[in-house]
């Protein structure tokens, strides 16, 4: 979920190639990454319930042990706190509230006896992703400029928009080729390759441009799970080299239908990402 919760890499990503607002973009994904928590939640306590094995009770830890181990938490809440206040209440753009936060958890870090080459780095892999990154912005913005020239984006969205279709059933099937498309490619690759050609047409079905933000990013997470290049299962099959591949890529099975039900909220219910954003606008 880390993808729609800000602040979100992602989530800049799309708003960059989009020239779409990075505030707002940053807080319509809140709601619907507690959404999906609880969506996820209740798939869980569902399995569990269903098959106790699957999820034994925890046992060994009194509430007054509970209640001990909140104050660890509340580092990492106050930064949550004060990038999100800073961004909904406008006394700060979203560079300066990512400022703010990279600042506070420094202090923190060094607070909690943070070394020199933990620092150094952090700094240096930090200098990698940005100009990666970057580097992929600059590629990306050359690629839509060419495409704007030879008129593609605006004759698919013609194409797309003339469709004998309603615009959710339209909607419906961009979000399979999304699926499709993330079967074979990483996050970041699939938004530069397809948003330039894919975004206008959107638009012009008539959806919000936050809130297809939000959807194609929620996309963005589900092809995270899905074989065969599932990173997110790779990854938990590295950490426990126990549980064969093939186990990791059925047991996303559960969790896909999940996803596929919050996308379903979302299509349902537009509100649920525009709300948040809309208030933001209104307010201020």
């Amino acid at each position: 979920m880390a993808s729609l919760i800000p602040p979100s890499a992602i989530l800049v990503i799309y708003a960059i190639i989009v020239e779409e607002s990075i505030g707002r973009l940053l807080v319509a994904g809140f709601i619907p990454g507690i959404v999906s928590a609880v969506i996820y939640a209740l798939l869980i306590i569902f399995m569990a319930t269903k098959n106790p094995e699957m999820g034994p009770p925890v046992k060994g830890f009194t509430w007054s042990d509970r209640i001990e181990s909140l104050p660890g938490t509340f580092p990492v809440i106050f930064v949550i706190v004060i990038i999100f206040f800073s961004m909904y209440t406008g006394t700060a753009t979203p560079t300066e509230a990512g400022a703010v936060g990279s600042f506070v958890v420094f202090v923190m870090a060094l607070l909690g006896g943070m070394k020199w080459n933990t620092l150094k780095d952090a700094l240096l892999e930090t200098a990698r992703l940005t100009v990666m990154i970057f580097s992929l912005v600059w590629g990306v913005l050359i690629f839509v400029r060419f495409m704007g020239f030879a008129e593609l984006p605006s004759v698919f969205a013609e194409w797309v928009v003339g469709l004998p279709l309603p615009p959710v059933v339209t909607m419906i099937c961009i979000l399979m080729f999304y699926i499709i498309l993330g079967m074979f490619m990483d996050a970041i690759g699939m938004l530069l390759l397809t948003l330039p050609v894919v975004y206008p047409a959107v638009i012009g079905l008539g959806y919000d441009p936050i809130w297809f933000g939000i959807v194609v990013v929620k996309m963005c997470e589900v092809c995270l799970i899905t074989p065969p290049i599932g990173l997110n299962c790779y990854v938990v099959a590295g950490v426990r080299p126990d549980i064969p591949l093939q186990e990791v890529f059925k047991g996303i099975g559960p969790f896909f239908v999940a996803d596929v039900i919050t996308l379903g909220v979302f299509l349902a219910w537009p509100e649920v990402i525009t709300w948040l954003p809309d208030l933001m606008i209104k307010k201020f």
